[in-house]
This record gives structure tokens, C-alpha cells and sequence, in this order.
């Protein structure tokens, strides 16, 4: 396995699949930084040479991500509940944040049914 990020990516896979295991990188941002690095979207990681693996770390490293990624997102959360913001207070009750519609559905924010004891008499 090649290591970018420390992250351990897949050997079998495409490269522009692999490195959208490391948190903060997608389709296109894999897409973005192998263009960067000059190395082919079709090429496996286990066919790739030590200075394309080189390359593809320096085109990696000029982006935020992984521990530095989820640092800031958990300080974004941390300060919308802080003052007390709309976003804020559906983050702290767990509720949905942005908008959706809770009376029938969002069952994996609300966690688990709590039904009523005793209700039918």
C-alpha cells in the first residue's frame, strides 16, 4: 500500500479512486491534483513510480485535509453552537441542520423511536 497523507491507499485501484480515501478529497479534487502532478487518471497505484508518488504528495500537501480538515469543520460546529445561531441549535439536539423535513422522515439524526409507555388504553 502507498502512503499519501498518512492515509494507506488501495494498491489495486485507479489512482484518481484511491486518493478519494483520504478525508477532504473527492472525484474532482483527485482529478485536480493528478493533473497537478502530471500522472495519468487510468494509471493503478501499484504501477505508479516513486517520483509520480512524490509528485502526487507535494500536489496533495498544498490542500487542507484529513486531522487539519476535521479540526476546522468541529470548530465551525463548535462556534455556531457557541452563539446560539439557528444551525447551532439543531446541531446541539441533533436534529436535522439544514432545513429538511422532520415530522415523518430523518430517523438517523433523531437516533432510535422513543415511543410514549402506556399510551394504548
Amino acid at each position: 500500500m502507498a502512503r499519501i497523507a498518512g492515509i494507506d491507499i488501495p494498491r489495486e485501484k485507479r489512482i484518481v479512486v484511491s486518493l478519494t480515501y483520504i478525508y477532504g478529497i473527492g472525484v474532482k479534487r483527485a482529478q485536480e491534483i493528478l493533473e497537478k502532478a502530471n500522472v495519468s487518471e487510468d494509471t493503478r497505484v501499484r504501477d505508479l513510480t516513486d517520483d509520480e508518488l512524490n509528485r502526487i504528495r507535494e500536489a496533495v500537501d498544498t490542500y487542507r485535509i484529513e486531522g487539519d480538515l476535521r479540526r476546522e469543520v468541529s470548530l465551525n460546529v463548535k462556534r455556531l453552537i457557541e452563539i446560539g445561531s439557528y444551525r447551532g441549535i439543531r446541531h446541539r439536539r441533533g436534529l436535522p441542520v439544514r432545513g429538511q423535513n422532520t415530522k415523518n422522515n430523518s430517523r438517523t439524526r433523531k437516533g432510535p423511536r422513543r415511543t410514549m409507555a402506556n399510551k394504548k388504553q
